[in-house]
């Protein structure tokens, strides 16, 4: 059997996690990246929108036609942010808290399988290989 790149086995497995999430989020009229913005929206202060895009790893266009989906479909409203008058602070609605919880729950059910079926010893080195991983990267310790 051919051996398998450390980069096609991650990339594999986040595709695979990537569709799933997606398949689900699609019974619901939503995807994983606009349930992904919800969760990364501080549910009761609100999350200043330049902060928004490092939090989630994206870039600013991207995230401003998510923003704008978000908002059409009243999940999100847009305030002024009291600290910093040039300021935007993004605020989820009553029906953006519910769709968040709803995400959070399926993200926890995942990872709660996941964890039943890996075990935390195995888990607990997947954590610390995928750590290590990042960090080589972030240091530019590979390139």
């Amino acid at each position: 059997m051919k051996e398998k790149t450390i980069d096609y086995v991650l990339r594999n497995t986040w595709l695979a996690v990537q569709k799933m999430y997606n398949e689900e989020a699609s019974k619901f009229g939503a995807t994983m990246t606009t349930a992904f913005t919800l969760l990364s929206i501080d549910p009761t202060k609100g999350t200043p929108s330049t902060a928004l895009g490092p939090k989630m790893g994206m870039e600013a266009t991207s995230l401003s036609r998510i923003l704008k989906t978000l908002e059409e479909r009243e999940l999100i409203v847009r305030r002024p942010n009291p600290e910093d008058g040039r300021g935007v602070l993004i605020n989820l609605t009553a029906k953006g808290l519910e769709k968040r919880e709803s995400s959070r729950q399926r993200v926890f059910t995942f990872n709660d399988k996941v964890k039943h079926e890996i075990g935390s010893d195995k888990l607990n080195e997947f954590y610390d290989v995928s750590e290590k991983i990042l960090d080589m990267i972030q240091t530019k310790k590979i390139f």
